[in-house]
């Protein structure tokens, strides 16, 4: 595709897919922490591939064939209310954050009534190690135009409906399993190593799944929590909202939102945990013992 990309949000996600597309077209990126002293003091690098980051998402946004939505769950709907004042007839807004399908129509008719086309997107694995070429789903009538806007850049595309919502529902469903391992695992092994009991545990879990390599595949659970758990909270309320809206009970999905909320507010006031590697995990589960019992935070449960 020859012209701009707007990418709206940047962070993980975002940031990688502007490192790669800038070799490949013009980007422009807007972040609501645009203003921010600090946030602008990391954009150097990002600037010197050639990375425009104008001061609003009307400016990032004016002009630009193809407008990607990768932000947080919570401020989805906003990105696509604050699109409706600039967005023009023929330009593609691709939304790939992880809402409920219930909020990708809501957002779909935002768009549409500016003569734009929305196309729903959902990013079925983490956008690292594989960057563009990451697995994503495509629902909608404008599917197959985003598709040929993103023609050449190596991406991983498919589109599975004409209706908006069908992308979304897919991703819902599959991080009640996703995400709710992460709390499954960062529950279990908080508790097995609070009791002395983690080698066992391991020993039995080899025993009933061999194919796992069970100390590796916790460490990196624990870790995810710790590292994203804020992020991974507000997808699994848009996943609760995606049960309720189906008629069913979000019972595990609230549950792993309250665990994914309780390991960020963790990092989060104890920073350190975030860097900790994955080999650590028992280490970090002690620290995550002493730090949890001095704050209390078990009653939150």
């Amino acid at each position: 595709m020859s012209g701009t990309i707007c990418i709206i949000g940047f962070g993980e996600a975002g940031t990688v897919f502007a490192s790669e597309l800038a070799s490949l077209t013009h980007v422009r990126v807007y972040d609501i922490l645009r203003h921010a002293a600090e946030f602008n003091s990391s954009l150097a690098s990002f600037q010197k591939q050639g990375i425009e980051f104008p001061v609003s998402a009307a400016q990032a946004g004016d002009g630009a064939k193809l407008i990607v939505s990768l932000v947080t769950a919570s401020s989805s709907l906003d990105v696509a209310r604050e699109a409706e004042a600039y967005l023009q007839p023929g330009q593609v807004l691709l939304d790939l954050n992880s809402v409920s399908p219930g909020t990708k129509k809501a957002s779909a008719v935002i768009v549409e009534r500016t003569g734009a086309i929305y196309v729903d997107g959902a990013v079925m694995a983490p956008v690292q190690p594989r960057g563009l070429a990451v697995p994503i789903l495509l629902a909608g009538k404008g599917s197959a135009l985003a598709v040929d806007l993103l023609a050449g850049f190596g991406m991983n595309l498919e589109i599975v409906a004409d209706e908006v919502g069908v992308a979304s529902a897919t991703k819902m469903c599959r991080s009640v399993i996703i995400k709710g391992i992460e709390a499954l695992c960062s529950e279990a092994f908080l508790a097995a190593r609070a009791y002395g009991v983690e080698s066992r545990v391991l020993s039995s879990l080899h025993d009933t799944f061999p194919g796992i390599d069970w100390p590796r595949f916790a460490g990196y659970q624990v870790g995810r929590s710790l590292v994203h758990g804020r992020r991974r909270a507000a997808e699994m309320r848009e996943v609760s909202t995606t049960m309720r809206e189906a008629g069913i009970a979000p019972l595990m999905s609230s549950a792993t939102a309250l665990r994914q909320d309780w390991a960020a507010d963790l990092s989060d006031s104890n920073p350190d945990l975030k860097a900790r590697r994955d080999d650590e995990w028992l280490d970090t589960l002690d620290l995550m013992l002493a730090i949890g019992s001095r704050n209390d935070r078990t009653s939150d449960f």
